[in-house]
């Protein structure tokens, strides 16, 4: 008989956790070195560097398991390693993370405020597109009619620096793509109301979107069937949402599991649509 932890969810979980060990201890490693040792001021940058770096990837980590003061106590440490080594850019990066955990903590006063200071700082044309279309979507989200204008503003001048983005472009954000432009530009517009024009954004990002990038993928899915939702098309949101719930628990994505959860009591009022019973079945198991 095949053992429970042959299971796939069990074998990624397992993946994942050890692969988090090394960059934990890798991390505490180079914060030993930057301590204690001794080292040139070059070398010294370096270690900083990697130091923000490794920081961020467990920061992320902890985020997805929904550990936000862990996430943050990381983010903060990488804030810090990332002034040590005077990288204006990714400081500002790292306030674009604390504001997109902000976000969807749901303070969007707090995202708004972390991300327009990091704009100030930021010059980067890869890295003003991402904080620009995290900047489109909290000010979306937060529903303020005064601020309705500034929504298109921020996803114009996203695609502006995506535009003028070349291949220098800083590790953290360099998988910026149109793809990413796409959705987060279509999920902005479907807090705004404007559902159709949404949804072909959201649906074109999905199809963009390289197969490597999977835990984004289900994300995407997830935003593409509250597009659905929205549209009153239960079937197709059933159907997609449904993706994204596999795709999440086959990977180990719990914060994907989130978003499709966060989807269920919208489709109560649709439990005789064809897929509806079986995505409820499927999410209770």
């Amino acid at each position: 008989m095949e053992g429970t932890t042959s299971h796939p969810l069990v074998v990624a979980r397992h993946a994942v956790g050890m692969m988090m060990e090394e960059f934990v201890s890798g991390l505490s490693t180079v914060a030993e070195l930057l301590e204690h040792g001794r080292c040139t001021p070059a070398l010294r940058l370096r270690l900083h560097t990697l130091a923000a770096s490794l920081s961020q990837t467990v920061a992320w980590h902890r985020f997805d398991l929904g550990r936000h003061i862990h996430a943050r106590r990381n983010w903060i440490a990488r804030l810090h390693n990332a002034h040590a080594a005077g990288d204006h850019d990714m400081g500002a990066g790292l306030l674009g993370d604390l504001a997109y955990q902000a976000a969807w903590r749901r303070d969007h006063t707090t995202a708004a405020s972390f991300l327009n200071h990091a704009l100030t700082r930021v010059q980067n044309p890869t890295a003003r597109c991402l904080l620009q279309l995290r900047l489109a979507r909290t000010l979306a989200a937060r529903g303020d009619r005064n601020e309705r204008r500034a929504v298109p503003r921020a996803l114009t001048a996203a695609e502006k620096h995506l535009n003028d983005a070349g291949a220098d472009r800083p590790p953290w954000c360099a998988w910026v793509s149109e793809a990413d432009l796409a959705v987060d530009s279509g999920q902005a517009l479907l807090d705004l109301g404007d559902i159709g024009r949404a949804h072909r954004l959201i649906t074109e990002g999905e199809r963009l979107l390289p197969a490597a990038r999977d835990k984004t993928r289900g994300v995407f899915l997830a935003y593409r069937a509250a597009s659905y939702l929205d549209l009153k098309e239960p079937e197709p949101a059933a159907a997609v949402a449904t993706q994204s719930l596999l795709l999440a628990r086959h990977i180990g994505a719990p914060r994907c599991v989130q978003l499709v959860d966060d989807l269920l009591p919208r489709f109560q009022p649709y439990r005789d649509a064809q897929g509806v019973p079986e995505l409820l079945q499927l999410a209770a198991a």
